[in-house]
């Protein structure tokens, strides 16, 4: 499961017509804590950036699942409702949960959460789909996700 921070990063862009301008833009970041974020975010961005730049404001968001693509050049943010039957009052209880897709247009995300969502057993419907501003995602890949919980156990059994 991931741990998302949203970074923002201001540095001085070069526009087409050559003009420097000012601009903050958003990052994804898997971490496990601000500080983490802000160290794996600042070595991420490094090799792309030609001057100075800052770190603006970080955040945690919550995103129950998501689903890259990397023909996708977009990252949308899915709000689903999950559907369920409370057995005592008999009533339809709905829990809102947010998923990122990563896709190049907004029916292509629609159609890459429906594909998802069919391999599971979850009555839902889709409350909302918009696109984001997020630049680009970091996630840890699986082998570094892996090494870092066996640190932590090993921590915390010493």
């Amino acid at each position: 499961m991931y741990n998302w921070f949203e970074c923002k990063v201001r540095y001085e862009k070069m526009l087409e017509s050559g003009m420097q301008k000012m601009v903050t833009e958003p990052y994804l970041v898997d971490a496990w804590s601000f500080t983490e974020a802000e160290a794996r975010i600042t070595h991420e961005i490094t090799p792309y950036m030609s001057g100075e730049f800052s770190i603006s404001d970080i955040k945690r968001v919550k995103y129950a699942e998501s689903f890259f693509n990397d023909q996708g050049d977009r990252y949308y943010k899915m709000r689903l409702y999950f559907i369920t039957l409370d057995e005592k009052s008999g009533t339809e209880k709905k829990t809102a949960v947010n998923m990122l897709v990563q896709a190049s247009t907004l029916k292509e995300a629609v159609e890459i959460i429906e594909t998802e969502m069919d391999k599971s057993m979850v009555d839902y419907t889709i409350a909302s789909a918009t696109e984001t501003a997020i630049m680009d995602v970091y996630p840890y890949s699986a082998q570094v996700r892996e090494e870092k919980e066996e640190k932590e156990d090993t921590a915390e059994s010493a």
